[in-house]
């Protein structure tokens, strides 16, 4: 398996739609598990094919590390999501591996029905609310080109100029490979 390099604010597949997956072969699988191993080497609990720059609809999410209530959730991989229905509304901080160092509240629907193709390219269905629930909707935005700090005010918005400025030109420091204008740290073989 790969680690990718993670595409950070500015890059232009984090504000492109993803096309829909047509069918699975071998080097899908291969991708959503370097997807996965990109994921976890970087401690994120969603990852969407924009963020490591190839544009299709795919994510991958792991919150079985989030707490007792989501240690049972096995690793899902959703092709072609798609909501079909969503209730109620929370507000929770966000964060965002291409967005690195910054995070803000964000209201989203509380409970969701998906409908999605798996990696069988079987037709499937869930149903999943709270941390689950914003995690599928964050990873759904990112195929669709939208950024959680798209869903924040325009003051806010503004406040945070000098910062995504700074993540653009890769001024940051992560501790996983990634994507900025100009900069391509390597990204790593297992």
């Amino acid at each position: 398996m790969s680690i990718l390099p993670i595409h950070t604010y500015g890059q232009p597949s984090l504000r492109k739609k993803a096309k829909p997956v047509r069918a699975v072969d071998d080097d899908l699988v291969k991708f959503v598990q370097d997807m996965f191993e990109t994921m976890h080497n970087a401690h994120g609990i969603g990852l969407a094919a924009n963020q490591v720059g190839t544009l299709r609809r795919v994510i991958v999410i792991d919150v079985s590390d989030m707490g007792e209530e989501y240690k049972d959730e096995k690793p899902l991989v959703l092709l072609n999501p798609q909501v079909i229905q969503s209730e109620g509304e929370w507000t929770m901080e966000e964060g965002c591996l291409s967005i690195p160092d910054i995070r803000d509240d964000v209201t989203r629907a509380e409970t969701i029905r998906v409908q999605f193709k798996d990696l069988d390219f079987k037709d499937q269905e869930i149903r999943a609310d709270g941390l689950l629930a914003r995690v599928i909707l964050h990873e759904i935005d990112h195929l669709d080109g939208v950024l959680f700090i798209d869903h924040l005010g325009a003051v806010k918005r503004k406040l945070l100029t000098g910062r995504l400025n700074k993540i653009r030109k890769g001024e940051v420091e992560i501790e996983y490979p990634f994507v900025a204008e100009g900069i391509e740290t390597p990204a790593s073989r297992e």
